[in-house]
C-alpha cells in the first residue's frame, strides 16, 4: 500500500481506506463527483449572483434588506440542490461537509478527494461564468469573502468554526442519522444555511465552505485573510462529526469516544478483539480478560460503523444481561 494511503489509514481508520481502488473503477463514483461539480458550480452561480445582484440594486451597502437577499440566495440554492443531487452523491457542495462525511466512514477517502477536486472545480467554473455574464461596473469582487471591518483573523476564525459546526450539525442529524427526519434534510441544511447567514454576513461573509470562498477568490484574486475560509470551516466540520458521532451516536464522551475508536482500531483488532470502542470502554474489571476470546471473523466493524451496523452484522456482538446488570459477551 502507498505510504499516504498507509498513513491516512493509521489516523483516520473510519475512511475505508481498503476500497479506494474500487472508486476509480465505480460508474457511480464517478457520477458522484460530477453531480457535486455541478451543485457546487450552481451553488456558487446562484449565491455570489445573489451577493452581486443585490449589490447592484442596492449601491453596495450591507443594510437589512441586502443581508435578508444574500441569505435567502444561499439557503434556498442549497435546499434546491441538497434535494436534486441527494440521491445521486450525497449532495455535500461543500468540502468540509465532505471531509466530516469522510471521517465518519460514510464515504471512502479516495471518493472523498473526488469530491474535492470537483467541488472546487465547480466553484471557479461557477464564479468564472458569472464574472462573464456580469456587467464590469456591478462586478465588484464577485462575492468573494472577507473580514468586516474590526473582526481580526482569530475572531473571524472562531466565527467560522462555530457556523460550520451547525451546519454540520445538522447535517449529521438531519441527513446521516438514519433516525432523524431524512426526507426533510434538504429544507433543515438549507434554512441552517440561511440562518447562519444572516448571523455570520456581516463578520465574515459566512463562508463555511472553502470552495464557496476558493471560486470567487481564484477569479478576482480576492486572498485577503483566506485562510480562515480554510481553517474555520475544517476545524469546525471534524467538531462537529466528534460531538455528533461520539456523544449521540456512541453514547460515549466526545474526545473519549473518538479516542477509543482509534485505539480500537490500531490495537484491539490486531490483538484479535471483536468488541467495538464503546464496548472496550465500559468493560467491567471483570470482564476485560475475556475480551481476546471473542472470535474476530468478518468484524471490520470500527468506530461509527458498529454504532449503525446491519442486524446482521450486530450477531457478531451479541450481548446478555446477567444477573447483577452487567454486559457480559457471548
Amino acid at each position: 500500500m502507498p505510504l499516504g494511503a498507509t498513513l491516512a489509514e493509521w489516523f483516520c481508520p473510519n475512511a475505508r481506506i481498503g476500497e479506494m481502488s474500487e472508486s476509480l473503477q465505480s460508474t457511480e463514483a464517478w457520477r458522484g463527483a460530477l453531480a457535486e461539480f455541478l451543485a457546487t458550480f450552481f451553488f456558487v452561480y446562484l449565491g455570489c449572483g445573489g451577493v452581486v445582484a443585490s449589490g447592484a440594486v442596492e449601491d453596495e451597502k450591507l443594510d437589512a434588506e441586502r443581508l435578508l437577499t444574500i441569505a435567502f440566495a444561499h439557503g434556498i440554492a442549497i435546499v434546491i440542490l441538497v434535494a436534486s443531487t441527494g440521491a445521486i452523491s450525497g449532495g455535500h457542495i461543500n468540502p468540509a461537509v465532505t471531509l466530516s462525511i469522510v471521517l465518519a466512514g460514510k464515504v471512502n477517502l479516495l471518493r472523498g478527494i473526488m469530491y474535492w477536486v470537483m467541488q472546487f472545480l465547480g466553484a471557479v467554473c461557477g464564479a468564472q461564468v458569472l464574472k462573464f455574464v456580469t456587467p464590469p461596473a456591478w462586478q465588484g469582487n464577485l462575492g468573494s469573502h472577507g473580514l468586516a471591518q474590526g473582526v481580526d483573523g482569530f475572531a473571524g476564525l472562531v466565527m467560522e468554526i462555530v457556523l460550520t459546526f451547525v451546519l454540520v450539525f445538522v447535517v449529521f442529524a438531519t441527513a446521516v442519522d438514519t433516525r432523524g427526519p431524512v426526507a426533510t434534510a434538504p429544507l433543515a441544511i438549507g434554512f441552517t444555511v440561511l440562518v447562519l447567514h444572516i448571523v455570520g454576513v456581516p463578520y465574515t461573509g459566512a463562508s463555511m465552505n472553502p470552495a464557496r470562498s476558493f471560486g470567487p477568490a481564484m477569479v478576482t484574486g480576492t486572498w485577503k485573510a483566506h485562510w480562515v475560509y480554510w481553517f474555520g470551516p475544517l476545524i469546525g466540520a471534524t467538531l462537529a462529526f466528534w460531538v455528533y458521532m461520539g456523544i449521540f451516536i456512541h453514547s460515549g464522551p466526545l474526545i473519549g469516544g473518538a479516542l477509543a475508536s482509534w485505539v480500537y482500531a490500531r490495537v484491539f483488532v490486531p490483538m484479535g478483539s471483536a468488541l467495538n470502542p464503546m464496548e472496550v470502554m465500559n468493560l467491567s474489571p471483570r470482564q476485560q480478560p475475556q475480551f481476546n476470546r471473542v472470535p474476530v471473523d468478518d468484524v471490520g466493524i470500527v468506530g461509527i460503523e458498529a454504532a449503525t451496523m446491519s442486524p446482521q452484522k450486530s450477531m457478531q456482538f451479541q450481548r446478555l444481561r446477567n444477573e447483577d446488570g452487567e454486559t457480559s459477551l457471548q
